[in-house]
């Protein structure tokens, strides 16, 4: 990489979607610009929606997206959210399903922008400006819903999907854990929930470190973050954006690190 190089960093949520340049060290070199998540949202349209940001941000030599679901290669296996008619928790529209399934998002952004393309699970991407690359490390992001990525030694494992998982009462991570529950609980509650989640998964990651990330990781209350452990660790939002750079050198097993 260039030590000139401009990473356009486009983070895709549930619910908004922000973008920001920034140079080989990760400094921005302008305030991030955001667009609410505009639903029913085929692929064509959130292309269209990230061509619209970056027309607002200086020129970039490459992109980063992060964006929800199941992702390999840069094509979308699965996306949870954007598939609804609404938006989160809203109803499922088939003909989005079949859309999104097998879209390549990575071809379609290159032919859009012009530029190199890196299309991942966003909880990758977060984390990707997080760890340390020593030991198991760990993320959970806290938003619209729970996004997780696993790295070992810096090198980012196969993504396994916990937000679909089941938990209690037919509900999924998703929906114990995302924002529509946060706001009917209320802070208190829903932290302890969050705590509830550090304590299923520690057993079955038994990581060296776990990173809480998203938007929602700031309003776990102090008595919950009290009692999370050493090993927990609280990482703001904006390592969404700074991995945006760091993520093109992760080490992602099928990748060649030659091939921008």
């Amino acid at each position: 990489m260039k030590p000139s190089t401009a990473t356009l960093a486009v983070d895709c949520g549930g619910g908004g979607i922000k973008a920001s340049v920034l140079d080989a060290a990760g400094t921005m070199h302008a305030q991030p610009v955001r667009a609410t998540t505009p639903y029913p949202l085929p692929p064509s349209r959130l292309v269209r929606t990230i061509a619209s940001l970056a027309e607002q941000l200086p020129r970039a030599d490459r992109v980063t997206v992060g964006m929800p679901g199941m992702l390999r290669h840069g094509v979308v296996i699965h996306t949870p959210h954007y598939i609804t008619k609404a938006g989160p928790r809203t109803r499922v529209l088939p003909e989005l399903e079949l859309h999104w399934s097998g879209f390549d998002m990575k071809g379609a952004v290159e032919r859009e922008l012009g530029v190199p393309a890196l299309v991942l699970n966003d909880a990758e991407v977060h984390g990707a400006g997080a760890i340390t690359g020593a030991g198991l490390e760990m993320i959970v992001t806290l938003g619209t819903g729970l996004g997780n990525a696993v790295f070992d030694g810096g090198t980012l494992a196969p993504h396994v999907e916990l937000s679909q998982g089941p938990v209690k009462w037919g509900l999924t991570y998703d929906d114990y854990i995302g924002e529509h529950e946060r706001l009917r609980l209320g802070d208190a509650m829903w932290s302890r929930r969050v705590r509830n989640v550090v304590e299923a998964l520690r057993p079955m990651y038994l990581w060296d470190r776990l990173y809480l990330g998203g938007g929602n990781s700031r309003r776990i209350t102090p008595q919950v973050l009290a009692r999370l452990g050493d090993d927990v660790v609280i990482v703001p939002n904006s390592a969404g954006i700074v991995g945006g750079v760091r993520a093109w050198d992760l080490r992602v097993p099928g990748r060649d690190p030659r091939v921008p």
